[in-house]
């Protein structure tokens, strides 16, 4: 006889052997005949489990103890259970046929290691009940409870310590055996409800109306679990301790349906996660490009403003394009220098994301590479810097025409006044009706009229030079300028002719005429050269200058004191010049003479010296005060420079020495790296509060430039410099926060501990000699020797291509704690995604949109069926999708 009550007690522990399932159990003859109940539900249960299993060969029993009598449902329900063939069974109607049938499927069942006790195949083909369902038990222990396996523990126990696990959450359920804890339908609700809670409102059950929980229960595991109804609700309810083999086969229909919704639920997980950070990947590399996009360009936008030299014609226009250019050093380029700063922590950030997650280092778009960032904005730094370099000397050549055109208007002004009315005196012939002393000393004062000609000379040539800078210098109103030049020219031109027409008319008159007053003619001789020293002087004392520093305004003072030094000495000239003339008085008032007027030699009156002498002398103040202005100018200009170069000094040592202490910090932090991203975000804070220090120099520059200041010999640092030194001291320090968050990336995503990390830090600085942060491959061997490993030249080469792919030699702590981390820990793989993906598609080589919209959340279905190519395989059907390449291709990789 078949015992399989015993089962519920046998013992599972590893090394006892195979379990046996049909030990004798005394109580079992005693438990039917005592309560019937439980024999009819144990009739209805086994049946039910029966059906469920026959369904899926086509047929089905309704009286469990005749429709096995034969031996073919026996036999058919067992190859259905166990995926196997048994041996061929034999058709006949007669005994001997059904027991050779009913002998095929015990043996079948003895050679699963279920030991049978006292039973025969008589039996059932007579139709014993308590033998049938004695039978059935087994087989239900053997292919629905055996397998069943929680925290070591297996069959009933591993059974019932399940139900626990899944109830535990649920009020008014404890589940502590298999019979009367199910009695008011609670936990079968309960273990419906955890899996589904779509199917059961579980709050709305009342512990008072077991029927109607019951009931519910039954009806959704029918309607949607696809278990049939093996139970009656009445039943259970009406049996002071329900049956517990019916409960337990019935449950375990619920462990096998909700198993394989687990193993389905971990795959969906998995790929879930899988393609969670392929997502969060696209969409960093999709904002890479977009933000590289947009600042390649506003750089291709800027260069072409920056390279654009077109002249201005006057200082205000020059000045505005000044004021533009600062409005883009000051409001324009700092927020695309911070873009610059992020997309090159974006990119390492994104990097380290895609090397954590076994993915293909990101390529950006062609063009759109860090490297050609750097180089476009390199450019855009040359650009720059030319542009304001031709901007101050634009400034300066604008300032210096200006000058030029003064001084060739005020030159000009001078000539023309001085030729107004020559060409009529040097065309009028009063040498014909003139005496011979008349004749004479009109011959003397042409003679003195070409030494003035011949002093004017130069001023004419200095005239027609200054036009001639002006025309180089390309003057905007050259034309006026030529115009009155060559008006000058060709009047001077004129002259010259006129005057050696003259002196020929009045050589061929001199021979006719004798006499000339030697005074007069010595008072004309002193009075020009002085006058034209005066008209010199007054030009010289009222030309225009232009200054750089001290020193240059010094020597224009040097110079005119020694100007004021030779007054004296031209004074007694003065008082010479106007001694001959009263000698000439004196002779005629002696001598009764009438003089005709005017000095016959010359047009030079003693008046006219002695006002333009007192002119002069009353430039010589106004020339010191003109001077002791520019020097004052000046010594407020030096100043300027003396604060500029004052906060440039305190600025250009705080930068420098930030940037040597930010590379000490960088290789010798100490504690978590939460710990040193605090500290290194608190020094970045600090050191954006010198960020007022910086608004200040560029207000003292701002000054400098006002004031046209183009040298500074009290410091070496220029604004430029400055500039550049403090966008690379926040950007190293960016730099280094996004190397402590990749740290902390990489020791989250592989589970490194804090005392590994340090571990690899103290054997990386202990190794890093320069103290640089970088190791040359000698060094970085040394280190992996001092780790223990043994290298040979071809591991090495390997390795090294891993943590330094340009080849420059050089390896950063980054890259070495990637290598290790790498080493020391795993990852998904693409195997890993595709048995995930095997999973929900029932083993199949292909998967269908209606199969990933059911496993898997809308937005990450939608995202594979976007992204999966047909499939194409000898078994593909209508709508299948290749989830292998599709797999291979989130890692990289071109084949398994």
């Amino acid at each position: 006889m078949v015992d399989y009550h015993a089962a519920n007690n046998q013992s599972s522990a590893v090394g006892e052997g195979p379990p046996t399932y049909m030990e004798q159990e005394n109580d079992w003859d005693r438990d039917l005949l005592l309560d019937p109940a439980w024999e009819k539900q144990q009739r209805k249960t086994f049946t039910a489990w029966c059906n469920s299993h026959l369904r899926k060969a086509g047929t089905q029993i309704e009286n469990i103890e005749e429709d096995f009598r034969d031996g073919l449902k026996l036999m058919l329900l067992l190859e259905v259970i166990s995926g196997e063939r048994l041996p061929k069974p034999e058709r006949g109607k007669m005994r001997v046929h059904k027991i050779n049938n009913v002998n095929k499927a015990l043996d079948f069942i003895a050679s699963k290691g279920v030991k049978l006790v006292s039973i025969g195949a008589e039996e059932i083909v007579d139709g014993n009940a308590k033998m049938t369902l004695g039978m059935i038990w087994t087989i239900i222990l053997r292919f629905a409870i055996q397998d069943i396996s929680v925290e070591e523990t297996s069959a009933k126990e591993g059974l019932l310590l399940w139900c626990q696990r899944k109830t535990a959450p649920y009020k008014n359920v404890n589940v502590q055996n298999f019979h009367i804890s199910w009695k008011d339908g609670l936990a079968f609700n309960a273990l419906i409800h955890r899996h589904r809670p779509d199917l059961i409102d579980y709050d709305s059950l009342r512990k008072d109306d077991p029927v109607t929980n019951l009931n519910n229960a039954f009806e959704v595991a029918e309607k949607h679990l696809d278990i049939p109804k093996m139970l009656d609700a009445e039943d259970i309810v009406g049996t002071l301790r329900p049956d517990e083999k019916a409960i337990m086969t019935y449950v375990s229909c619920f462990y096998h349906a909700f198993s394989g919704a687990q193993k389905a639920e971990t795959a969906a997980n998995r790929i879930c996660k899988v393609l969670a950070v392929n997502q969060e990947n696209e969409q960093m590399m999709e904002d890479y490009e977009k933000l590289a996009s947009e600042l390649l360009e506003w750089i291709r936008r800027t260069i072409p403003w920056l390279l654009n030299r077109e002249k201005q014609k006057t200082m205000n226009e020059m000045q505005a394009k000044q004021e533009d250019f600062r409005d883009y050093r000051r409001d324009h380029k700092p927020p695309k220098v911070q873009e610059k700063c992020q997309l090159e922590i974006s990119f390492n950030t994104l990097q380290t994301k895609l090397r954590l997650s076994n993915r293909p280092a990101f390529m950006p778009s062609e063009g759109r590479m860090v490297s050609d960032i750097n180089g476009a904005w390199h450019s855009l730094e040359g650009a720059e810097k030319g542009y304001e370099e031709w901007i101050l000397s634009e400034i300066r050549r604008l300032e210096r025409l200006e000058h030029l055109a003064e001084k060739f208007h005020q030159k000009a002004a001078i000539h023309e006044s001085w030729t107004d009315g020559k060409e009529a005196m040097l065309t009028q012939k009063d040498y014909e009706t003139s005496t011979l002393s008349e004749v004479k000393a009109l011959l003397r004062k042409h003679e003195a009229f070409e030494s003035d000609l011949a002093a004017h000379q130069d001023r004419v040539e200095q005239i027609a030079a200054i036009a001639q800078e002006l025309n180089e210098l390309d003057y905007c109103d050259s034309a006026k300028v030529n115009t009155r030049c060559q008006k000058i020219c060709d009047q001077w031109d004129v002259l010259g002719a006129l005057t050696q027409s003259r002196k020929e008319s009045l050589e061929r008159t001199e021979k006719q005429l004798e006499s000339i007053d030697e005074l007069y003619l010595e008072y004309a001789k002193r009075a020009a050269p002085f006058n034209n020293w005066m008209e010199g002087a007054m030009e010289d004392l009222q030309d225009m200058f232009i200054v750089h520093n001290i020193e240059e305004i010094q020597g224009l003072i040097t110079a005119h004191e020694q100007f004021k030094s030779t007054l004296p000495e031209a004074n007694k000239e003065r008082e010479a010049i106007q001694s001959i003339q009263a000698e000439v008085q004196k002779i005629a008032q002696s001598n009764g003479i009438k003089l005709s007027g005017a000095n016959p030699y010359t047009t030079i009156t003693p008046e006219s010296i002695d006002s333009k002498w007192e002119k002069a002398m009353s430039m010589v103040p106004q020339r010191d005060k003109a001077l002791q202005e520019e020097l004052d100018k000046q010594k407020n200009n030096d100043t300027l420079r003396a604060k500029f170069a004052n906060q440039a000094n305190t600025v250009g040592a705080y930068i420098q020495d930030k940037m040597e202490e930010i590379g000490r910090i960088s290789i010798e932090m100490n504690g978590t790296l939460e710990d040193q991203l605090t500290s290194l975000k608190e020094y970045q804070s600090n050191i954006m509060s010198y960020m007022p220090e910086m608004n200040t120099l560029e207000g003292y520059h701002q000054l400098i430039q006002e004031a046209l200041i183009f040298d500074n010999q009290y410091t070496p640092y220029t604004m430029e410099h400055l500039r550049v030194g403090w966008e690379q001291l926040n950007t190293t320090i960016a730099r280094t926060i996004n190397e402590v968050e990749n740290q902390i990336l990489t020791r989250d995503a592989k589970g490194i501990s804090q005392e590994q990390l340090q571990e690899y830090r103290a054997s990386f600085n202990h190794f890093d000699k320069k103290r640089s942060g970088q190791m040359v491959s000698d060094d970085f061997r040394a280190l992996l020797i001092s780790t223990g490993n043994s290298l040979g030249d071809t591991e090495f080469a390997r390795i090294m291509g891993i943590v330094d792919p340009n080849g420059s030699g050089a390896v950063t702590f980054q890259a070495f704690i990637d290598f290790m981390s790498r080493e020391t820990t795993d990852t998904d793989t693409a195997d890993q995604v595709i048995a995930s993906f095997k999973i929900l598609a029932a083993d199949k080589n292909f998967i269908t949109a209606e199969e990933l919209r059911r496993e898997l959340p809308p937005d990450q279905a939608e995202y594979c069926i976007a992204r999966m190519a047909p499939y194409t395989g000898p078994d593909a059907v209508s709508g299948a999708l290749d989830y292998m390449s599709f797999s291979t291709a989130l890692y990289g990789e071109s084949d398994l």
